[in-house]
């Protein structure tokens, strides 16, 4: 059969595509800046860029025939790409449990939303912080809390060591440093 006669899928089986499952029975774990800038892109496609495209579509479909329209073709292919989006952010922002890391700080226990200096047996310091699966940002240097190095190291101390299986086998990591973000505390403006 012709490619040109078969229908691209209008299903939901695409929509988890985009970022990692979440595991199973595991929580879907969110900064408060992270739920922010998810419900912000939502709200953004619903309301700006979503009634966008629609206009472009009916002003392609208006000039007729729409087999060679490109207008009309991206359209389509833009508006069904931007409806799963979102619903893909619905369903992450209903299941998303905000956990403040805040409410740790001070503390030198690792939970998530620490930000983590350790040293590996080479010498090698990193830096890391745990964020949630659909926040994280590996170029800032932010892992998942399902990541490796994360699981080895929540509820680890300062100056603990932890062991860390990587493709290379058995690594000894030492925990240096353990950060939280300040509170932020709402104080009226002063005159």
């Amino acid at each position: 059969m012709s490619k040109a006669f078969t229908k691209e899928s209008d299903s939901e089986d695409d929509d988890d595509l985009a970022l990692p499952p979440l595991p199973a029975g595991g929580k879907n774990y969110i900064t408060p800046a992270g739920y922010q800038r998810l419900r912000d892109e939502l709200f953004n496609l619903i309301d700006v860029e979503r009634p966008k495209i629609v206009e472009i579509v009916h002003w392609a479909a208006s000039n007729g025939d729409r087999s060679e329209n490109g207008d009309y073709i991206y359209g389509k292919k833009r508006l069904r790409e931007i409806d799963r989006r979102i619903r893909f952010l619905t369903k992450r922002l209903d299941i998303a449990e905000v956990a403040d890391p805040a409410l740790h700080h001070g503390n030198d226990q690792i939970f998530f939303g620490a930000t983590i200096t350790y040293v590996n047996q080479d010498e090698v310091e990193r830096t890391v912080t745990i964020k949630g699966i659909d926040e994280v940002d590996s170029l800032q240097g932010e892992v998942s809390w399902v990541s490796p190095i994360a699981r080895a190291l929540l509820k680890a101390r300062e100056g603990d060591e932890v062991q860390l299986m990587t493709p290379g086998g058995l690594e000894r990591v030492e925990v240096l440093l353990v950060r939280y973000p300040a509170p932020v505390t709402d104080k009226p403006d002063s005159p």
